[in-house]
């Protein structure tokens, strides 16, 4: 990470705003004191100056700073803020006032100070991350000239930012890297929150070595294997599969996963002090902090004189010598079947590694199928360096870390189309029974060595509680839940691979019948909406101080059938989602090829290569019915 990073402060909320844990940087807060004396100093006629208080050269205690924030709650109507200027809801001096969706993330609060007797002031940039019940806020040190231009544009008069225009947010931003280390250590500290801090799963495709590879995770490759002394062992813990078990053949991470449990504070505080001493992340990697912390060093574990121990491998590594490499893609698609309506599909992926190497050696090889994957996003592991790359290859050289890693992120299109198309119909006979159909092609143009190994298609009705169903599908079984009809074409034990086929399955439901009080609509800042039968409701319907919290509620209850054009589905949305995973390659295009991979020093190291692929939000729309989309421009 970047040296120019430094943290000021941060402060955990619990669902009831109240600050759990909080902590600031002196060494920081020095610098930025500093810097607001030096531009108050300079700054010309600063009595006159109408943003002379914007400038805050303190941080607020913990009272402060949840009263602010629960302010902006009100203020900006919900818990993230919708960060698009609204009529009779946004005012001026508001994120939502700068009109961009980035202040959903990227936050600003009103501090009142005591200390300044009782004036306001703004602090910018808070980073904000949501994680489980929790609320984390980051604050990196960032120039104060920037924090005024942040207040202008508060308080501009026009809607949103120009294309070209100087004074913007996404100018600001860019002048501002630091908010780039702020939002990982929000998210390094919100999965140490909820436990997952297991390092990504990287699959062999050898069975006959899985065997001695997962007995050296628990002795010689493990945290007690990493040097060549004898340390204290952690339980390695199994990576989650689909089928909730660990697979054989996944290499698992040498990280304690905490589990579902209290704010675990020593645990973060430790964290904190460990990868950022006087604010300034160094390693937010927790395998890394817990193996420090838990087995310390030695003379035995310092690295050649001439070679200087990077801060992302603590431990060398003693023993066979190998190398793996996983493709690990999630496919994302919503399929309309509409001629108004383009289909989408992309597919975000990440090539996970796990070097085991000794002493500490630099690994380069050449990704390959960037044209045809059409990439569109590339980004790299801290450890890589990347030089320009040609029209179809990109050269990468790293020094790998201690145990799994993400060597690469991407985003790119699907070299092969959808592994699953067709359409999914359904209309209601009548207000407890509707009828359905799908007709789904599988794999089509898909040859081996890829795989489907699972597929399930989902038909969910989150406001009706199903009775029961009538159907037979050409492929597979059908099991009902209490609000969901679930589709096994393809069960996990069985694979499609080097053929397609089609599936139909025609069929209709019934609902349990419908049973509420009907009230008079009442309409709202955010359409028109039925009222419930709480005057509570009622009346944070009127006052609309936050309209997200009021949707979800709306959401989560049952809704009068008058209000929607369909009886069992929010905002008449009805979809079937698709789940699968396919092994062999990836469908974007992205490779790697075994025998390119080069190690210096020279040494002999197996390459293992493997690639799986899983749906993400895979949603075949209903045909005949209303459907979301976004808008196209019109050149």
């Amino acid at each position: 990470m970047p040296s120019s990073c430094s943290i000021r402060a941060l402060w955990i909320l619990n669902s009831l705003h109240a600050v759990v844990l909080s902590r600031k940087f002196p060494v920081v807060e020095k610098q930025w004191r500093a810097a607001c004396k030096t531009i108050n100093d300079t700054s010309k006629d600063a009595e006159e100056d109408p943003l002379k208080y914007t400038v805050f050269p303190f941080l607020p205690n913990d009272a402060e700073l949840s009263s602010a924030f629960v302010e902006r709650k009100k203020r900006e109507g919900s818990l993230r803020g919708y960060g698009i200027r609204v009529n009779n809801q946004s005012v001026e001096g508001s994120d939502s006032w700068v009109d961009d969706p980035i202040t959903r993330h990227i936050i600003s609060i009103n501090v009142e100070s005591k200390e300044k007797g009782g004036d306001n002031h703004l602090l910018w940039p808070l980073i904000l991350h949501l994680r489980g019940s929790y609320v984390i806020l980051v604050l990196p040190l960032i120039e104060p000239v920037h924090l005024k231009a942040y207040a202008k544009l508060c308080r501009k008069s026009d809607c949103g930012n120009a294309v070209g225009v100087d004074a913007s947010l996404s100018s600001i931003l860019l002048d501002t890297p630091s908010i780039t280390g702020a939002f990982m250590v929000a998210h390094a500290i919100g999965d140490i929150i909820v436990g997952d801090v297991v390092d990504p799963d990287v699959v062999v495709n050898a069975a006959p070595s899985v065997g001695g590879l997962l007995d050296s995770l628990t002795g010689s490759i493990g945290i007690a294997g990493i040097s060549s002394r004898a340390k204290p062992v952690a339980a390695p813990v199994a990576s989650a599969t689909p089928s909730g078990a660990a697979s054989i053949g996944t290499l698992t991470a040498d990280t304690p996963k905490l589990g579902s449990r209290p704010l675990d504070k020593d645990t973060l505080r430790n964290f904190i002090s460990s990868a950022m001493p006087f604010g300034t992340p160094l390693d937010l990697n927790y395998s890394n902090i817990f193996a420090i912390k838990a087995n310390g060093f030695s003379l035995s574990d310092l690295p050649p004189a001439d070679l200087k121990q990077p801060a992302w491998k603590p431990y060398l590594f003693k023993g066979k010598q190998r190398i793996f490499f996983t493709i690990h893609e999630t496919i994302h698609a919503a399929l309309y079947d509409r001629e108004e309506i383009s289909d989408t599909i992309s597919v975000s992926g990440q090539i996970n590694c796990r070097a085991e190497l000794e002493g500490l050696p630099d690994v380069s090889l050449p990704l390959s199928g960037l044209n045809k994957a059409h990439v569109e996003v590339l980004s790299f592991h801290p450890c890589a360096q990347v030089s320009e790359h040609g029209a179809d290859k990109q050269a990468v050289m790293f020094s790998p870390p201690l145990g799994n890693f993400v060597l690469v992120r991407y985003q790119a299109n699907c070299g092969f189309g959808p592994p699953i198309k067709g359409f999914y119909q359904l209309s209601m006979v009548s207000e407890d029974e509707g009828a359905f159909l799908f007709k789904l092609h599988l794999m089509e143009g898909y040859k081996a060595p890829l795989t489907m190994e699972f597929c399930m298609v989902t038909m969910p009705f989150p406001r009706r509680r199903v009775v029961s169903f009538d159907g037979t599908p050409s492929v597979g079984a059908v099991l009902t839940t209490e609000h969901s009809i679930e589709w096994k074409i393809i069960p996990i034990g069985r694979s499609l691979s080097g053929k397609s086929i089609e599936a139909t399955f025609p069929g209709t439901v019934r609902f349990a019948p419908w049973q509420i009080q009907r009230f008079p609509s009442s309409n709202s800042g955010f359409g028109k909406m039925g009222d419930e039968d709480s005057d509570v409701e009622i009346e944070s319907t009127s006052n609309m101080a936050n309209v997200e919290e009021f949707l979800m509620e709306k959401m989560s209850k049952d809704l009068p059938p008058v209000d929607l054009e369909e009886p069992f589905c929010w905002q008449a949305y009805r979809y079937a989602k698709v789940s699968f995973k396919i092994a062999g390659a990836s469908l974007s295009g992205m490779s790697i090829d075994p025998k390119s991979v080069s190690i210096y020093p020279a040494v002999k190291a197996p390459v293992e290569f493997s690639s799986q692929v899983t749906s993400g939000d895979y949603i075949l729309w209903n045909t005949l019915g209303k459907c979301p989309s976004a808008a196209v421009a019109q050149v």
